[in-house]
């Protein structure tokens, strides 16, 4: 039977290698730290477990297989989670931001975040960074512009569940229109980078001598006495007029970009459903600009689960954007760890190790799963073993043949089917 072409694409296999990198990133951890495997010292009853100390009830009752793990978990998995909600917020009329990056959490090495929200009016100065720029919007509408490489401009609106990528240099601005302005995610392709390491606009003109400024523009000095004496970075201003309006003043006798770099990903088709949820996966080849950061929005509804699986490709960072779930990484040496997540957490999975992610709550469990790639990659444990020989998968897991066909046979990405 053909192929449906929604499951070629979940299931893309063009690759026949995986590199040294994957191969270094599966262990990643020293077996000189690499914590003791014994899973024989389990407790064998609830009192075992209790806790009867000083404690933070509200971060316990949010962590409930930390304070009491599974009994699969073993040996000394570092922590692959960290909430934006301990992140610094930075104030600012017109809004705020606040980052999650390697020195909050220290396996995040490829990929960084930036939650941020802007006022109606509220605009994220003119800047470009050093890494490229990929968003998915969380709430409200916003206008965003740019040029591209040959100078031609770019202007448009996007809503809640849009995406914009800005490649690498590209200068841009975010401005939040009515009724509520916006909040929204920010990716960067470096773990390293941060908000507070960008080329802004204000800062590079009140680091520039203003006889310098009057002759690069054919103008006077006096033209800049008004000038930022230091970078607005969020600043509070007027709500845009028509998007029509800026676009043609922004075109001026080039035109407009060719380029979009605006994706709306409600217009797409959905890349896969089940009884379990849905997934729409957005990479290089459905968003053609976005040629290094990929992305799958994943739904998994209460009692679903994302399928065992990993990521041969990339390090996969997650944002949670509602509901409540559990995510087990098995890493190497006989190591795992569980983990609780809700809205507003960031998850980090490093590549080749394998995970699974299961809703927990009773209500649909939304999340962003980013890769540092031009294309979205993965393999799940159900398509290996049953397209490998069945009596060598029924002797490794000491199941019958029963057993074993009753497994998918294809990628499921969010069980049951």
């Amino acid at each position: 039977m053909a192929q449906d072409p929604i499951d070629a694409k979940v299931s893309r296999r063009n690759f026949l290698e995986v590199s040294s990198g994957a191969l270094a990133a599966a262990g990643a951890t020293s077996v000189a730290k690499i914590a003791g495997q014994d899973q024989s010292a389990k407790p064998a009853s609830d009192r075992s477990t209790s806790d009867p100390g000083p404690a933070n009830q509200s971060l316990d009752a949010q962590n409930p297989a930390s304070g009491n793990p599974p009994p699969t978990d073993a040996g000394g998995v570092p922590p692959f989670k960290y909430p934006f909600a301990l992140g610094h917020k930075r104030l600012h009329e017109g809004g705020w931001s606040r980052e999650v990056t390697v020195r909050e959490l220290e396996v995040s090495k490829a990929i960084a975040g930036v939650n941020m929200r802007l006022t109606a009016g509220g605009v994220r100065e003119l800047h470009w960074h050093t890494a490229a720029e990929w968003a998915f919007m969380l709430y409200g509408s916003a206008r965003i512009t740019a040029i591209d490489a040959d100078g031609e401009s770019f202007v448009a609106d996007v809503s809640e569940n849009d995406l914009w990528y800005f490649p690498t240099g590209i200068p841009h601005s975010i401005q939040g229109l009515n009724p509520d302005g916006a909040e929204f995610l920010l990716v960067f392709d470096d773990g390293n980078f941060s908000e507070f390491a960008t080329v802004l606009l204000s800062d590079w003109m009140a680091h520039t001598p203003k006889e310098v400024l009057a002759k690069n523009f054919g103008v006077s000095q006096n033209a800049f006495d008004r000038l930022p004496s230091k970078e607005m970075f969020i600043f509070q201003a007027d709500v845009p007029g028509s998007l029509e309006a800026d676009q043609k003043a922004a075109a001026g006798t080039r035109g407009l970009s060719s380029q979009d770099f605006a994706f709306r990903t409600l217009q797409m088709p959905l890349t896969k459903r089940t009884r379990g949820g849905e997934v729409r996966i957005v990479d290089s080849s459905e968003f053609k600009v976005s040629k290094n950061i990929a992305a799958a929005i994943v739904t998994v509804h209460p009692g679903g689960i994302r399928e065992l699986h990993w990521h041969q490709n990339a390090d996969e960072w997650q944002y949670y954007i509602g509901g409540k779930g559990r995510m087990t990484v098995f890493a190497t040496g006989g190591r795992a760890r569980t983990m609780d997540f809700q809205a507003g957490d960031v998850g980090y999975v490093q590549q080749t190790l394998p995970h699974y992610i299961e809703n927990t709550g009773n209500t649909d469990l939304k999340f962003l799963e980013m890769f540092k790639s031009s294309l979205y990659q993965d393999l799940s444990l159900s398509e290996w073993l049953t397209h490998a020989p069945p009596e060598l998968v029924m002797a490794h897991l000491k199941i019958d043949r029963a057993t074993l066909d009753a497994i998918p046979r294809d990628e499921v990405v969010v069980m049951p089917e």
